[in-house]
């Protein structure tokens, strides 16, 4: 019985060893510049927020290079249609009227579970959270997106912490970048603050210069609206 419990203590500590040394790998990988991308697309998940979160983030997608961020694919919250219908008019712009097939293969619209409604308490918003986190799962296998891209609303938290997961099993690695909203002059949101923190955002960039001085790890790329 003493073996059989050194053994499972030895094999208990080796895998605890191999985890940490891999998140430490990917943290640091993470947190170094992105290399140049390849002549190749890389299929890009845009993850949108309701009013401003949204308007934000189709500014940024307006000046992608398109070629190079193909597929994209737009997820918003479950009771949030108005961003994708916005998202959907953008992309319709993008192509020639008459070339509906090329807007479907360059384009996908999905919606997920909402972690948080406006004003739920924080409370009731664990359970609906880890809701939230299992459908994220199902939709990241589904899409296994090479970038990600959000700006703060509340529905990337899950989605990112996944991405963060595949990274550290080796299933995909998707490069996220957040982009803090123009409206959070002197800290950063719930979501900026929890993805800054647990260093699970790649790049994480700030238009304002003093949430820059404050959180040092992140990019000021000056007003994006």
């Amino acid at each position: 019985m003493t073996m059989v419990f050194t053994f499972a203590i030895t094999l208990t500590v080796a895998a605890f060893t191999v985890i940490v040394t891999r998140i430490i790998y990917v943290v640091y990988k993470s947190s170094k510049p992105l290399s140049k991308l390849g002549p190749q697309s890389v299929s890009t998940l845009i993850v949108l927020g309701s009013g401003g979160h949204t308007a934000e983030m189709l500014n940024l997608v307006a000046v992608l290079q398109k070629d190079k961020f193909t597929p994209r694919i737009y997820i918003a919250a479950s009771t949030d249609n108005m961003s994708l219908q916005k998202a959907s008019a953008l992309e319709a712009s993008l192509v020639d009227e008459r070339d509906d097939e090329t807007m479907s293969k360059k384009a996908l619209f999905m919606q997920i579970y909402r972690s948080r409604e406006v004003g739920q308490s924080y409370l009731t918003s664990i359970g609906t959270t880890l809701i939230a986190i299992i459908h994220a799962l199902w939709l990241m296998i589904k899409i296994r997106p090479q970038v990600i891209l959000c700006n703060g609303p509340g529905t990337c938290v899950p989605l990112c912490l996944i991405a963060f997961f595949f990274k550290v099993v080796g299933i995909r690695w998707s490069s996220i970048f957040y982009v803090e909203s123009i409206a959070r002059v002197r800290r950063l949101s719930l979501s900026g603050l929890l993805l800054y923190k647990l260093r699970i955002a790649d790049q994480f960039f700030v238009q304002w210069p003093q949430l820059q001085r404050k959180y040092r790890r992140t990019h000021f790329v000056g007003c994006l609206m």
